[in-house]
């Protein structure tokens, strides 16, 4: 399949790769997981997601990794889906090699349930622009709510069909570090070790900034109410562009934006013009509304509302974790404007007072959130340290 969706997202975000080379070239699979029953008990006719794998299975079915993507993102963490394609997100690390050695390691990655990119070809998902066996059209805000958990479910579905009997490591950033802690609480004897990068406890805080993230979508009139598909009827993407204006802006740091202080686009003048623009403002609407293009707004909220059911079967994070995984590696981005350092600091301390061995590492960068999705190669050494204990 050739990749559109990513290079999108990595001119958006900035972080375009350059040119391709014809090596690590993947091919992406899609997993039939049948009839699903969802953890608030509806039921999902065909469960369908994406996925791609490097490296080898060992007899035992035990030299298994995870990765988990981010909010934004897809299966593509790593090698190359075309030969003139970008890598992926994590290529850094991941590979012949490289920290996460696809020489000694089978490396899973997989499209998330109501994937935000499924106008994307290369992107599989199931959510609420897909066709409603029972209906014909698109099950829109009739799909169930999934959570987090239910993300895992279809992930441990689809490593059962592969042969993984147990996983040498689960990891992602942000989303991805969110589905790899409730992996830890889910099957904690299926896990060796846990890598989250830049993501700690969804609190009410959060919860309410996934809102704000959310708002724009609700208030464009092309939603209605989430029935937008179909011909003669247009999607909301004005109120998809300004939400991923605020998550665009929310994931970087003030020293990314420092590039455009007091910058002026050639003809304007917002001094004079209050409906002129600054640079900053610019460079968020293009990236914005690009993004816009390639996403689905239904899919946005739908994802949002699984961030917010994070570890939601629990009564508190110590004791969704109090039977989890021994050794975790907590990276974090010291500049993270999404999940604080505070955060960070009091998840680890919690993990250290349910008995397990933590290890912490910090990214360093302009970018702020991101730098946990485009910034991971200084970190290397320490994973390839944490997965030889």
């Amino acid at each position: 399949m050739i990749r559109r969706g990513w290079p999108a997202l990595a001119l958006a975000l900035g972080l375009w790769m350059g040119p391709a080379m014809a090596q690590d070239v993947l091919e992406k699979r899609v997993f039939e997981g049948g009839a699903y029953q969802t953890r608030g008990g509806a039921t999902i006719g065909n469960l369908r997601i994406g996925y791609q794998t490097m490296g080898r299975l060992n007899a035992e079915g035990t030299n298994a990794i995870l990765i988990c993507h981010f909010f934004s993102g897809n299966s593509h963490a790593f090698g190359r889906l075309s030969a003139n394609g970008p890598a992926g997100y994590w290529d850094a690390i991941i590979g012949p090699g490289k920290p996460i050695d696809t020489d000694r390691y089978f490396v899973v990655s997989a499209d998330t349930l109501v994937n935000v990119n499924v106008p994307d070809s290369a992107t599989v998902t199931t959510g609420p622009a897909s066709i409603n066996p029972d209906t014909g059209r698109p099950y829109a805000l009739t799909f169930p709510v999934v959570s987090m958990r239910d993300f895992v479910e279809s992930q441990k579905r689809l490593l059962d069909s592969l042969g993984v009997k147990r996983l040498a490591m689960v990891a992602g950033p942000s989303n991805g570090g969110l589905q790899s802690i409730e992996w830890a609480a889910a099957y904690p004897g299926f896990i060796e070790r846990v890598m989250p990068v830049i993501a700690a406890d969804i609190d009410a805080w959060m919860q309410g900034w996934l809102d704000v993230w959310e708002a724009p979508i609700r208030l464009d009139p092309n939603w209605a109410e989430g029935n937008y598909y179909g011909q003669g009827r247009e999607a909301p993407l004005r109120g998809l562009a300004e939400a991923w204006k605020i998550v665009t802006l929310h994931a970087r740091d003030r020293l990314w934006a420092k590039q455009y202080d007091r910058g002026v686009p050639e003809g304007q003048d917002p001094a004079r013009r209050i409906g002129d623009r600054f640079a900053i403002e610019r460079w968020l609407d293009d990236a914005a509304a690009a993004r816009a293009r390639t996403s689905d707004a239904n899919s946005f909220l739908y994802m949002v509302r699984a961030n917010q059911l994070f570890l939601n079967e629990y009564p508190s994070f110590a004791a969704a974790l109090s039977g989890g995984p021994a050794r975790w590696l907590v990276v974090s981005a010291p500049t993270d404007r999404v999940f604080l350092a505070e955060g960070v600091r009091e998840m680890v301390e919690t993990l250290k007072g349910t008995g397990k061995q933590v290890e912490t590492a910090e990214l360093a960068g302009p970018l702020g959130h991101l730098n946990g999705v485009a910034a991971m190669a200084p970190v290397g050494d320490r994973i390839r340290a944490f997965l030889a204990q």
